[in-house]
């Protein structure tokens, strides 16, 4: 083994500090890097649903409006025929 014992380990010849340092703030920005990444997808899917409710509402708002719009020309045809 490298190391006599696990404090020799520990600190790594002297440069302990600096090679946990490292290991703990690569470990943390993998674990932010997880975290925002399912945040966004979270976003992104809340997003999504809204944009297909809306999409729906809005064919059936065309439906409705398309509806009134006949019902309006065939009563001015009426009132012109009058």
């Amino acid at each position: 083994m490298a190391f006599d014992s696990l404090s020799a380990f520990l600190a790594m010849g002297g440069h302990g500090a600096y090679v946990w340092a490292a290991w703990g703030v690569t470990g943390l920005l993998l674990v932010a890097v997880v975290l925002h990444a399912r945040a966004e997808r979270r976003v992104l899917l809340r997003d999504l649903r809204r944009r297909a409710r809306r999409t729906q509402g809005y064919g059936a708002a065309e439906t409705q409006v398309s509806h009134q719009e006949t019902q309006v020309s065939h009563q001015e045809g009426h009132v012109h025929e009058s």
